[in-house]
């Protein structure tokens, strides 16, 4: 009886529906725990860069010379970099217009730099997607598999001439089974979906802030009369 009621004897006697069940949770499950680590490593990497290049920018470099040493070696991976680059380009691009004011150069900077920071941000919400779904759908996934275990369990009952616990215990351990591989499945998918989703949220932030920041040294230099 102990081996008939081990853990991989139940998976591997489960109806096929149930077994269809356990294997896309199972895939699931994988498949966001690889989500999840890249993810983590890319908002890490991201954080880095930020501070990196904010140290850089605010060490009194001048700006055109920070930006010949960024186009000299770009960092496509590297979203402050990138809002430099698109608002450095624009900047210079629209005053080297002889009828352009400064009001319409700025506007055409912060228009590029928002562009840059929306990139940035599908950039960085790759795979979230993935998590969401995989946190809200896996526990219904799980229940489906649960049903059609309980479902068995009882139609084994019927048909059973002495209606004993061994009779439904398997049906009701499978279908327990697949609902403990939704639950596995969903549980980490979530958690790292809701710390991501923070950790992106700051990332976005920081972004809009060195933005804001250069912009206003962008708007001072094109109100100078020594630009």
């Amino acid at each position: 009886m102990a081996e008939k009621m081990s853990f991989w004897s139940l998976i591997v006697n489960a109806s096929l529906l149930v077994q269809l069940v356990m294997l896309l949770l199972l895939l699931a499950s994988l498949v966001s725990w690889v989500m999840i680590l890249h993810r983590s490593r890319a908002l890490k990497t991201a954080r880095n860069n930020i501070e990196s290049f904010e140290d850089q920018f605010w060490s009194g470099i001048d700006l055109s010379q920070l930006f010949r040493q960024v186009n000299a070696d770009p960092n496509d991976a590297n979203g402050a970099e990138n809002i430099f680059r698109a608002g450095i380009r624009e900047f210079t691009r629209l005053r080297q217009q002889t009828d352009a004011d400064g009001e319409a150069v700025m506007e055409g900077v912060q228009r590029a730099m928002r562009v840059a920071i929306s990139k940035e941000e599908e950039k960085l919400e790759t795979h979230l997607s993935f998590l969401a779904s995989v946190g809200s759908t896996s526990p219904y996934i799980g229940l489906l598999g649960t049903v059609w275990g309980i479902m068995n369990s009882f139609r084994g009952l019927a048909n059973a001439h002495q209606a004993t616990l061994a009779t439904v215990a398997p049906g009701i351990s499978e279908a327990l089974i697949a609902t403990a591989m939704g639950l596995f499945a969903a549980i980490p998918a979530v958690i790292a979906y809701n710390n991501f989703s923070h950790r992106l949220d700051s990332i976005l932030s920081s972004y809009e802030t060195f933005a804001e920041e250069f912009s206003s040294i962008l708007h001072r230099k094109v109100h100078a009369s020594d630009v």
